[in-house]
């Protein structure tokens, strides 16, 4: 006892601590309360410990602030931080999906620091709307009569619903009954909108008599399909075209709504990539389409409607569209990436999105060795190797397609592939990979030329870590 007695009479006193000129740096760039309250519970666990019994010393003042140094340096990271994708699923909805292009994240830069015009007509100096900022570019590149956005797609499918079809039938076929994640399902969405959900067909069934049959005036709201983003039905499989769909609905006089969730707008099947776009579905006749602003488009998350003025009107008057719209910030982005379109060619280049997904296998495999020479040269006791692997789009887009990538394998001696996974996600910049057959694979795809420095830097730290 009289042991503990004198290791609490040694324990430091907080104020003495805060005079230890190691932690001035810390003031210039963290909260003062924030310090002290760091230096007092280092001190108090110490008190805890010593009551315990758990220790017979008093650590040295050294000790004591290299500990305080490494708790504050680990308060002051921010819980949204920056990680290096190298997953090769390029729309990874963990990880944020869409990559912003450098054009869209300088508009982001430029407004979010300043006052701007988001509801301010300049030419009348007077009040604007705000959706007035990105429906003129989203209707050139689209084809579009109108267009709108809100904070994402599931938003935009409960505001289209909501203002179009309330307390009527929305005729959707079986197989379309689609759920995303987060347990988002068409058919809750629905329920919430108010609209009444008329199923129609089998899961892998549908034809155009089936919607026929159904109708009724006055009672069905809307015609509604839903691309399967996230998966795939094969086989013994019908289903009903969206230019049939659409004449269906313009003879019975029934809107046709088309949520294809994905965003392509540049065709993409010479790379493998069979998918629809919004420009297609628009022609074949739908009479609102919605989508998502940061999977295939390549911008900020959003919820994009487009389509027939009539309604596009309605909805932006409906009470929904308020309570979903998208900031500043969204706005900006969604300008910057859908003025890029105006260039095909050029988009293919500035997206990330879609640069990625393009990118050539000898691109990538040059890519990896460039990799492979600089971790070997930074980490010579590594086993490096380059390797074919396949990609995914990601983001609950093209389910099935599969892109062929290159990426490097890295194991090391003594360490399981799983240790060094954890230990590269410990790294100053986290470094997200993937793991199997005992090794950590690097996949290139995801990971920016400007990138691989700072993915060989994680390397480094994860050799001399703590498992």
């Amino acid at each position: 006892m009289e042991d503990r007695q004198a290791l609490l009479r040694g324990l430091p006193k907080v104020d003495e601590v805060l005079q230890d000129e190691r932690l001035f740096l810390f003031f210039e760039s963290t909260p003062r309360p924030l310090i002290v309250e760091t230096v007092r519970e280092a001190v108090e666990d110490l008190r805890a410990a010593v009551l315990r019994g758990e220790t017979e010393r008093i650590p040295s003042r050294d000790e004591l602030v290299e500990r305080i140094t490494g708790a504050l340096t680990e308060k002051n990271r921010r819980v949204l931080r920056r990680v290096l994708n190298a997953t090769g699923v390029v729309l990874h909805t963990n990880l944020g999906r869409a990559r912003l292009s450098a054009e869209a994240s300088r508009a982001v830069g430029e407004i979010a620091d300043s006052y701007c015009t988001l509801e301010y007509d300049i030419r009348a100096g007077a009040r604007g709307s705000r959706q007035d900022i990105v429906e003129g570019i989203v209707c050139r590149v689209t084809g579009a009569e109108a267009a709108m956005a809100v904070n994402n797609n599931a938003a935009a499918t409960m505001l289209v619903l909501a203002a179009l079809a309330r307390g009527q039938e929305v005729v959707v076929s079986r197989g379309e009954l689609v759920e995303i994640g987060g347990s988002f399902r068409i058919p809750d969405v629905m329920s919430e909108s108010g609209a009444v959900l008329r199923e129609v067909g089998t899961t892998n069934k549908t034809r155009l008599a089936d919607y026929r049959s159904v109708w009724a005036s006055g009672v069905t709201g809307a015609f509604m399909k839903v691309h399967t983003s996230n998966y795939r039905i094969v086989g013994f499989t019908e289903d009903v075209p969206l230019a049939s769909m659409a004449e269906l609905g313009r003879e019975l006089s029934v809107p046709v709504i088309y949520d294809m969730g994905n965003g392509l707008l540049a065709d993409l099947s010479r790379y493998g990539l069979e998918e629809p776009t919004v420009t297609d579905a628009l022609k074949a006749g739908a009479d609102v389409v919605l989508f998502s602003g940061d999977k295939l488009l390549g911008g900020p998350q959003a919820g994009i409607i487009v389509g027939r003025k009539t309604y596009i009107d309605r909805m932006k008057s409906h009470p929904l569209a308020r309570a979903f719209r998208v900031d500043k910030m969204t706005l900006a982005a969604l300008e910057a990436t859908f003025t890029q379109y105006i260039d095909r060619d050029r988009a293919l280049k500035d997206i990330p999105v879609l640069r990625m997904i393009c990118a050539k296998p000898e691109e990538l495999r040059a890519r990896a060795e460039r990799f492979g020479e600089m971790l070997t040269a930074a980490c010579p006791g590594l086993r490096v190797e380059v390797e074919a692997c396949e990609d995914q789009v990601g983001g609950g887009s093209a389910p099935t397609s599969r892109l062929p990538g290159f990426g490097v394998s890295v194991r090391q001696e003594g360490l399981s592939a799983q240790k060094l996974e954890r230990r590269l996600r410990k790294a100053p910049v986290p470094l997200i990979v993937r793991v199997g057959h005992d090794r950590v694979l690097v996949d290139v795809r995801t990971l920016a030329e400007e990138e691989l420095a700072l993915a060989v830097e994680a390397f480094v730290c994860a050799k001399g870590g703590e498992n």
